[in-house]
């Protein structure tokens, strides 16, 4: 699991082979494909982004993402975070602030053809100078045009990027059932479950008659059989998409539960 928590602008780029991974999204996010595409999965939708759209990721979500490059070339991105300081920050300064609680998904498609897409491309020409410079002032000044910009069209996401509370307490079985197969810790469970660490696995335990820990792994194994012999999934493919640590934990799990590796089913 990959956290995200970086400089304000990131660059990314990729040769030859895909990327993929997970990721506990910390912060508001907005990125933009440049070449390849992006594939986003939160565990309820899946879409692919392609060169020259552009997408907004909320705080607090789990994603699971596959990069991949075009053919003989390269995935290329550029990615802009806007921590809660900023954000505080900026609605002080311009005066804005949320009205009501607004539900959207973990991702949200943008429109390819606004100010806002194509000021991120316009930021690659910054690249250089940024990695000269990690501490420019002028970080901070990117980021409050690439906000009003946003608001401009999608004056809505104020009441997400304005929303300063920690995630309040939601329907724990529906959110596990949703999730169990991103490679997170129970802390981090916890934290998006709206609970203290001790109140979730009290919760967890009245709803699931089992620990946390034994039900992720029930769970994921469960559904790895079906990928195998329902689905005719690669080996390869489902240890990663079910949270496992590699495929050596995967294969001496999957067999103390079933009695064969695997590659039997």
């Amino acid at each position: 699991m990959e956290i995200i928590q970086r400089s304000p602008i990131q660059f990314s780029c990729y040769f030859s082979r895909s990327r993929i991974g997970e990721n506990f999204v910390s912060e508001h996010a907005i990125s933009f494909v440049v070449s390849g595409s992006n594939t986003l999965d939160d565990g309820i939708n899946q879409q692919a982004f392609g060169p020259g759209e552009i997408y907004f990721c909320r705080r607090n979500q789990l994603l699971k993402y596959v990069k991949n490059p075009p053919e003989g070339g390269e995935f290329r991105s550029v990615s802009m975070f806007f921590t809660q300081n900023l954000l505080r920050e900026f609605s002080i300064k311009y005066s804005y602030s949320m009205s009501g609680k607004l539900d959207i998904p973990a991702y949200l498609q943008l429109d390819s053809t606004s100010v806002l897409a194509n000021y991120m491309n316009s930021l690659r020409e910054y690249e250089e100078l940024f990695n000269q410079q990690p501490d420019s002032p002028l970080y901070k000044i990117k980021q409050e045009e690439a906000i009003l910009l946003l608001l401009k069209t999608y004056p809505e996401l104020a009441n997400i990027l304005f929303d300063f509370s920690d995630p309040g307490k939601i329907d724990l079985e529906a959110f596990m059932q949703q999730n169990y197969h991103f490679n997170v810790d129970l802390n981090r469970f916890a934290y998006l479950t709206g609970r203290s660490l001790s109140g979730f696995k009290r919760d967890f335990e009245k709803v699931f008659t089992i620990s946390p820990g034994r039900w992720l792994l029930q769970r994921r194994l469960k559904e790895a059989y079906t990928m195998l012999k329902e689905r005719k999934r690669a080996v390869s493919d489902v240890y990663l998409d079910l949270g496992f640590e590699d495929l050596s934990h995967f294969s001496f799990a999957f067999k103390k539960q079933y009695g064969m590796a695997p590659s039997q089913v």
